[in-house]
């Protein structure tokens, strides 16, 4: 409600931007919401990746006017959509009556490629919500949604950033393949013991039917933020392109948190760019390069995309988006995302006799890899970058995930919070910022917030 009523003032005031209804459109959109004025195309609802609604009389649950609360949106079989073991997927909505503004929120989590990984066994760096996505999803009860990051959080205690005021879609992970596979797996259980799994690497599906629904169901966002952290980040940016051209944004923002797509051209040396070998397997794993497949349908609208190096894509969304304001953040010594690219991959990591050891194999080519993609985004006006150095929480993993305080760049005097402003405010080119000081964050006081959150992840 105080969230509800400051919207409400700002709405005729001033301080209104691109995208705020005024006070009295804001009083009318109480009693009567605001609908879809951007529907479906029968054009679109064609073709490889079609939007597909959900069917006459198919109960979603949605109610138009239920505003500043997590509604859980069913889809049905119908339109493509299913989570990885074959369960009903959703996904939520938060709405307000004063914006049309709205952002895109892709949830974070792992990846899978076996029996292992894709049934969340224990020490298995596998996929988010193996068993599907419960209704309740949203609630306190599960902060690791529901209060996963300040741009999500309306209320949050100590980070402040607009897209607080605007509607909120989250879209949960249950695929395991970074909302960007197409392909039904069957994966054998090693040990003989359970039946075979069925798997649903379904995440592009899934996001062209979550556009669908959103297109048929609310108003055209003036102004629209794709983001996410680690796996919501890299699906993020995958997705942006298809996403943004049918939701057709007035203004649009892309924010890749922790889910670098590294340069990686197919036959490359493994040490040169270390990435190669694990996009060798997922295009494979995934269905990525399958013909008409997600890989293909992805370059259709971007000349720009070399379809033998998977890291042209920043260059071929600035090259097709020159008006839109785009940013990759990560922290240089994250241990996360750089596991998941190569501990599985190079057996002088997976068999390091020490961990000191495979962090330093693993910080290697994550540097690698990292230079690299600095050095390409330096030559783009509108799609910046921010590399801070540490934060000891998640293995340094996600910058803007809890709270944006401590992703900082402290030689710079920055901190996350004016590079989410300087893409979403800014004007010119987009910041790129890097942390070279390799001391100052290891020598922050202790912080029982992030202790406490290590110890329950």
């Amino acid at each position: 409600m105080t969230a509800f009523l400051a919207g409400l003032l700002l709405s005729g005031s001033a301080l209104a931007e691109l995208g705020d209804y005024g006070f009295w459109r804001t009083l009318g959109n109480l009693v009567s919401p605001p609908g879809a004025d951007n529907p479906v195309t029968s054009d679109q609802r064609q073709g490889n990746y079609p939007l597909l609604s959900n069917p006459s009389g198919f109960n979603d649950g949605f109610s138009p006017g239920n505003y500043y609360a997590w509604q859980t949106i069913p889809l049905a079989p119908e339109t493509g959509a299913v989570c990885g073991n074959g369960s009903e997927y959703k996904f939520f909505i938060n709405r307000v009556p004063n914006t049309s503004n709205t952002i895109i929120y892709l949830e974070g989590g792992g990846a899978c490629w076996d029996y292992e990984s894709c049934t969340g066994q224990t020490g298995i760096r596998g996929a988010r919500n193996p068993d599907g996505i419960p209704d309740d999803y949203m609630s306190l009860l599960n902060p690791g949604a529901s209060l996963v990051s300040p741009f999500v959080v309306r209320l949050h205690p100590w980070t402040r950033v607009k897209t607080q005021d605007w509607n909120m879609v989250y879209i949960p992970y249950c695929t395991g393949d970074i909302y960007s596979g197409d392909k039904v797996a069957i994966y054998e259980d090693p040990d003989g013991e359970e039946e075979s799994l069925i798997w649903h690497h379904n995440g592009m599906r899934n996001m062209r039917a979550v556009v669908a629904w959103l297109k048929d169901n609310l108003q055209r966002p003036a102004q629209m933020l794709t983001t996410g952290c680690s796996a919501g980040g890299v699906g993020g940016l995958t997705n942006y392109h298809p996403t943004r051209r049918d939701m057709e944004p007035t203004r649009g923002f892309l924010i890749d948190d922790s889910g670098p797509v590294f340069n990686a051209p197919i036959g490359a040396s493994p040490e040169q760019y270390p990435s190669v070998l694990l996009q060798t397997f997922i295009r494979e794993a995934w269905g990525l390069d399958r013909p008409s497949g997600p890989l293909d349908y992805i370059a259709s609208g971007l000349p720009g995309l070399s379809l033998n190096d998977l890291g042209t894509l920043y260059a071929a969304l600035s090259m097709a988006l020159p008006n839109d304001r785009m940013g990759q953040t990560h922290f240089w010594q994250d241990l996360n995302f750089s596991a998941y690219s190569y501990e599985r991959f190079y057996d002088e990591i997976a068999n390091a006799p020490s961990e000191t050891i495979k962090e330093a194999e693993l910080h290697e080519r994550w540097y690698i890899d990292t230079q690299r993609l600095q050095q390409s985004l330096a030559q783009l006006d509108n799609f910046g970058y921010y590399m801070p150095w540490f934060r000891d929480v998640n293995e340094s993993h996600c910058t803007s995930i809890i709270e944006f305080a401590n992703s900082d760049i402290q030689e710079a005097g920055l901190e996350l919070d004016d590079f989410v402003a300087n893409v979403l405010d800014g004007s010119g080119a987009v910041m790129q910022a890097s942390e070279t000081d390799q001391l100052a964050d290891y020598n922050k006081p202790f912080n029982l917030l992030y202790w406490t959150l290590d110890q329950l992840l």
